[in-house]
């Protein structure tokens, strides 16, 4: 596993209970799955890369950003990469994913790749006078996504491509008018075997998950199916191996629109750790050592997962444990094993059982109770 965040360390259970040993290529000491860090090093540098991938049978990642050409050379030198680097460019790239999104036939958002002010102007006058700008590279939780109403507001990012001398270009899009965001979860092996969980609405604030209803509330069968659909289509299309995570957008019009993907278990799949038979941890173990995939049905009819979204004001988070637990007996308490800071994902709260409302409010308030 390359990357030491809190993916990798939710990683480690299930990988002791499948019987396959995990190790971690942290990005500096004191991460979130430091007990499982056989090696600490930059993972942009091709020679701690290539170390480390001769001590393991596989790689996968707890997150998108190695280099392309680095993964290409690992593999090369004999290390399968999963999910392979010609899949993984799609989540590294946006301007690549909505690229490959238009030839596979997915529904995405208007969009358009522009190289300066005067490209992105004209993009924002046809759209209304406002449209989303993200850069193509590096985005994440709300950084590198802003709506604007006029080409200047990103006269940085501008400056900043053209210093890198690369000749790059930003991402705009559409304001979508929609109504809730979605996402569908999808496992596949390299052998094209898939399973999907069921699709999820997930709550944004200040452009960071704050909370993850499973399934999907009220929501119209058509969607469902539909949603399902686009999900095993870019599976199957960039040919991921690992869980995929599809983020869309439900409009107020009824369509359903692809707005990010992430090649790799996500924030949207945590409630799957108790909510379903199988988790995306585990599903994404099976799928990388290429083992049949498990059973994806919810064991509730509701599973609520909300983060902890920077912590306690005063002292770490197992400060709160005592309390929490005692107040919550029925929610399930996850630590990042992370300093607290404003905004910052330290941990999560899930609540299964049979009411959606009942199970929101308690894992809600446990979350809360963190603060």
């Amino acid at each position: 596993m390359i990357g030491g965040g809190q993916l990798a360390r939710m990683m480690v259970p299930p990988a002791i209970h499948l019987g396959l040993r995990i190790s971690v290529l942290a990005e500096g000491e004191g991460m979130s799955a430091a007990r499982a860090a056989d090696a600490v090093g930059d993972y942009r540098d091709p020679d701690t890369v290539y170390a480390f991938a001769e001590t393991v049978d596989v790689i996968t990642f707890d997150h998108e950003h190695v280099p392309g050409e680095i993964l290409r050379e690992v593999e090369r030198r004999g290390t399968p990469v999963h999910p392979r680097p010609d899949a993984l460019q799609f989540a590294q790239d946006k301007i690549l994913m909505r690229e490959k999104l238009g030839e596979l036939g997915v529904p995405i958002p208007d969009w358009a790749a522009v190289s300066d002010e005067s490209e992105l102007q004209t993009f924002i006058d046809a759209h209304g006078g406002r449209a989303v700008v993200k850069t193509a590279r590096g985005g994440y939780d709300g950084k590198g996504v802003r709506v604007v109403s006029d080409s200047g507001e990103v006269r940085d990012w501008f400056a900043a491509l053209d210093e890198d001398g690369n000749g790059g270009r930003l991402l705009v899009e559409e304001l979508v008018d929609f109504t809730r965001e979605l996402s569908q979860l999808v496992a596949r092996r390299p052998s094209g075997e898939t399973r999907t969980w069921p699709v999820v609405e997930t709550i944004q604030r200040d452009g960071v998950c704050a909370e993850v209803l499973a399934p999907a509330p009220v929501a119209d069968p058509a969607t469902l199916d539909e949603a399902a659909r686009i999900g095993i289509v870019v599976a199957d299309g960039v040919a991921v191996t690992g869980v995929l995570a599809v983020e869309m957008f439900e409009t107020r019009d009824g369509r359903v629109l692809v707005n990010e993907l992430a090649m790799r278990p996500h924030n949207s799949g945590h409630f799957s750790i108790e909510g379903s038979v199988t988790s995306q941890f585990e599903q994404h173990l099976r799928a990388v050592a290429d083992l049949p995939l498990g059973a994806t049905d919810m064991t509730a009819p509701a599973a609520v997962m909300v983060n902890v979204l920077g912590g306690p004001e005063e002292g770490p988070m197992p400060v709160r444990y005592a309390r929490v637990l005692a107040e919550f007996p029925g929610a399930k308490v996850h630590s990042y094993d992370k300093l607290p800071r404003p905004g910052r994902k330290v941990g999560h709260v899930t609540v299964t059982g049979a009411d959606l409302d009942t199970v929101r409010a308690e894992a809600v308030a446990a979350a809360r109770a963190f603060d």
